[in-house]
């Protein structure tokens, strides 16, 4: 980024770069000088504006595309729009419901978070991504309720009022009773304490044989908790929904940058390190392009905001993905909103 700021620019400038950058955002296509003289507010000759568009690209804010003659703003041209010229638009309120509703529809933590992701993919047109809380959840009551001979589901009810199943082999001849009994001692014994540290006290209470359980219920309890760890530590950080939306109609026309795209979404790891970048902001963060390396091949864009807790902390970090022609000014407060309605969600 060459660092222009927006106040050397003339009022003329700014005028042509603000008309340049919305059309581009808007079609995708360069903006050439007869389309730009066609606004009567201009009052420039196609002549006066062919000028002040070469000095834009000389200030490295436009550049013309090899089979155009018109201009388009390049990424430091972007983020000189975003900072400084763009007039955001307020999500309306059928938008609002929206995610409001998706939020709060009910089910788990991570269901709701699933579900807004998908909500802020359909309303942007881009993939919408949320950062799950890195967080076990704390035991308030466990049960075991048999679904076979073979199988029990396993009920975990956190202290945050989530509800969260998994099925549990059981070993044979294992008898009603254990699973009655192995619940009411995690529901007793383990009741706020994270999984790691259920497992702990669990460990050392058959270790010095102080467990009041006989060997059945020891067992489905040591399996209750293990498939809640693994299945935990086996789940990923980051929810990814509507990467087809990518796909748009321009993509046929760039084929290697979408393939780009989809593999740089498919690495989640790397997309999550970026994320968490976003964790320490008080506010929004806007990664245009090769300002992140991650993006630098696809030339894509990455808005995202963290939501935060009951206790004020950020937990996780909600956003989306698309190329960089974006319609800022609209997915920015959505994207700001989603935040919000995740940290009311938290609450």
């Amino acid at each position: 980024m060459n660092g222009t700021p927006i106040t050397e620019l003339s009022a003329r400038a700014r005028e042509v770069f603000r008309v340049v950058v919305e059309s581009y955002l808007g079609t995708g296509a360069p903006v050439g000088s007869r389309t730009i003289s066609k606004l009567a507010s201009l009052n420039l000759s196609p002549a006066s504006i062919r000028n002040v568009m070469q000095d834009l690209e000389e200030a490295g804010l436009l550049a013309a595309p090899h089979t155009s003659a018109g201009r388009m703003p390049t990424e430091s041209g972007l983020r000189l729009f975003v900072d400084g010229m763009m007039q955001a638009a307020l999500p309306s309120a059928e938008e609002q419901a929206a995610i409001e509703g998706r939020a709060r529809g009910g089910g788990t933590i991570e269901e709701a978070l699933v579900a807004t992701s998908m909500a802020l993919s359909g309303l942007s047109a881009c993939a919408g991504i949320v950062l799950v809380p890195r967080r076990e959840p704390v035991l308030r009551q466990f049960s075991f309720v048999p679904l076979n001979a073979m199988q029990a589901i396993a009920v975990l009810v956190g202290t945050d009022g989530t509800v969260e199943n998994r099925v549990v082999d059981l070993p044979p001849g294992m008898p009603p009773s254990a699973l009655v009994e192995a619940g009411n001692y995690m529901s007793t014994r383990l009741t706020g304490l994270n999984l790691s540290q259920a497992r702990g006290r669990m460990d050392e209470e058959i270790g010095r044989g102080r467990a009041a359980l006989d060997l059945a219920a020891a067992d489905l309890v040591a399996r209750g908790l293990a498939v809640w760890s693994e299945d935990g530590a086996a789940r990923p950080v980051l929810i990814v929904r509507g990467a087809a939306n990518l796909i748009d109609a321009t993509a046929s026309a760039d084929l290697e940058r979408v393939r780009q795209l989809l593999d740089e979404i498919e690495g989640k790891e790397e997309i999550a390190r970026l994320l968490d970048m976003a964790r320490g902001a008080q506010g929004m963060k806007i990664f245009i392009g090769s300002e992140n390396k991650l993006f630098s091949l696809s030339g894509s864009s990455v808005i995202a905001a963290p939501y935060r807790g009951g206790d004020g902390q950020v937990v996780g970090v909600v956003g989306v993905i698309g190329p960089t022609r974006l319609n800022y000014a609209r997915v920015v407060p959505m994207v700001d909103f989603t935040a919000q309605a995740l940290t009311r969600l938290m609450a």
